[in-house]
């Protein structure tokens, strides 16, 4: 499996990290990871450090992602993207719409 979860004890942060790919392929794993958590306040993280490759629809994932958050006042955060894939965060300007922590 290429997407992980780990959530804090509490369900108020949950940690996704998405390895090696991030593409359509992981689109189930990647939904399945933070939709069944619904608390108010929730804070997600998707942790990038081990993605090597990042795709256009894996920028709609985590679109997706954000939106969800949203709706139930939860905040999204983007750590450790690697060189490549900060470029093209960087490039979608995914930097204007969420918080990316290098």
């Amino acid at each position: 499996m290429t997407v992980k979860t780990k959530v804090s004890k509490d369900n108020k942060e949950v940690s996704i990290s998405v390895l090696e790919r991030f593409d359509f392929a992981q689109h189930q794993c990647f939904r399945k990871a933070y939709s069944q958590y619904s608390q108010n306040g929730t804070k997600f993280i998707v942790d990038l450090s081990k993605t090597e490759y990042i795709d256009s629809s894996a920028l709609g994932m985590i679109l997706l992602l954000k939106d969800y958050a949203e709706h139930i006042d939860g905040t999204l955060t983007i750590t450790k993207p690697s060189k490549a894939v900060s470029k093209i965060l960087e490039i979608a300007q995914f930097h204007r719409l969420m918080t990316i922590v290098q």
